[in-house]
């Protein structure tokens, strides 16, 4: 699962947060394996991040990974490749009209054998990206500026399309809100693919969020919507008032965890007036996507640590973010510290409800020029970490945390 690590998500782009200032209790380090590194550029085996004339910022760059198989959306260089765990391009789909002939990869001819390729698609800004068990890949794309429509009654902008690529990166068909050739869906947090690769895409609007969830063939089976003033309070909770981090896809079931952060109003004691708000609590929903009930809820508990600031030790309790689900009801959360990610993995399943893991994955103060993950659903974490030079592909055996719980 991507984060979208999709993820569906993780995040595209980091910031230190205390700039070294905190210090926190020490987790079980995961081993880091370096797999490959390319270069960033306009050319086939180059990812088109920044630092090019002409540069209008970074653009979004996205990573799936399934089976071994990297999946790179490169949003800037309007293409999208496999590789293979050494590094080795396998396919390219790109538009001809803003990248150059490739000089390694032939054309994909009928009834032709080879075994490295490319194919012509006019992609404008790939962005989120997902793989089925078909290795078929799903990727969001933005349509033309004549296509973007606003709708007055929800302040949102309709401008997304979802396209469907077979395992040889064949155009299938593009899905909209309604599914095959539907009408364009608002800003996309996450795409991914479920039990019978099925996919759902969870999309963000103004006043609150739209999943819609399709069969393998296209065909709408559900759309969930939620509302920002309607997010769910536990009934031992009052005086609160919710914010939803964020929204993960179960890989095996139709389910999605909701993971809603609460706060409570602080007051000034001299004056009795509202001087700011405090966390709370944070909540994980487990909802049944076909009647959109909730079935259970998981405690997050704080990220606690002690912020060091000019002699000063005060302790802190920080909200965990949520990165993705993979199978058996394994949920991952993260939360950034010194020289990396703490993260926590928390069972979500009725008969262990609760159940904790924790560890801790490391990322140099180098690599920090922007970073995106993509989580598995066997729970491998897989990342791009880039530096001023080079773009480094990445993974960490985090599904070794869950040692006693089969998947």
């Amino acid at each position: 699962m991507r984060l979208s690590v999709k993820a569906g998500v993780l995040m595209s782009a980091l910031v230190s947060l205390w700039a070294g200032a905190c210090t926190q209790e020490p987790f079980p380090s995961i081993s880091r394996e370096n797999l490959f590194t390319l270069e960033i550029g306009l050319m086939e085996d180059q990812i088109a991040l920044y630092n090019l004339e002409g540069d209008q910022g970074i653009r979004r760059t996205e990573l799936a990974m399934r089976e071994g198989l990297f999946y790179i959306s490169d949003g800037k260089g309007a293409k999208i490749a496999r590789y293979n765990s050494y590094g080795d391009l396998l396919f390219m789909i790109y538009n001809d009209q803003t990248n150059p002939l490739p000089l390694t990869l032939l054309p994909l001819k009928e009834g032709e054998i080879v075994t490295r390729w490319a194919l012509t698609y006019p992609l404008l800004a790939p962005g989120k990206i997902t793989v089925d068990s078909r290795k078929h890949l799903y990727v969001e794309d933005q349509l033309p500026d004549e296509g973007h429509r606003f709708d007055p009654a929800s302040k949102a902008i309709f401008d997304k399309v979802i396209l469907h690529f077979d395992e040889y990166g064949r155009f299938v068909q593009y899905l909209g809100q309604e599914g095959i050739g539907g009408s364009p869906f608002p800003k996309i947090e996450g795409l991914y693919t479920s039990l019978k690769d099925e996919l759902a895409v969870v999309c963000r609007l103004p006043a609150g969020w739209h999943i819609y969830w399709f069969d393998a063939e296209g065909t709408s089976l559900y759309v969930v919507k939620l509302q920002n003033t309607a997010l769910p309070i536990p009934p031992d909770r009052d005086m609160v008032f919710a914010s939803l981090d964020a929204i993960g896809v179960a890989p095996d079931e139709r389910k999605l965890y909701l993971k809603v952060d609460y706060y409570r109003d602080t007051y000034d004691e001299s004056t009795n007036t509202r001087s700011g708000s405090e966390p709370d609590s944070s909540v994980i929903w487990v909802m049944a996507v076909e009647d959109g009930s909730y079935e259970r809820t998981v405690e997050v508990p704080f990220f606690e640590t002690i912020l060091t600031e000019s002699g000063r030790k005060t302790p802190i309790k920080l909200f965990y973010s949520l990165l993705g689900a993979i199978r058996k009801e394994q949920v991952f959360l993260y939360v950034p510290v010194e020289a990396g990610y703490a993260l926590l993995i928390l069972d979500a399943g009725s008969a262990a409800n609760g159940k904790q893991h924790r560890g801790f994955i490391q990322v140099d103060p180098d690599e920090l020029q922007f970073n995106a993950f993509a989580l598995a659903e066997d729970g491998i974490l897989s990342g791009i970490l880039v530096d001023n030079w080079d773009i480094k592909l990445v993974w960490w055996r985090t599904d070794k945390l869950i040692g006693d719980t089969p998947l």
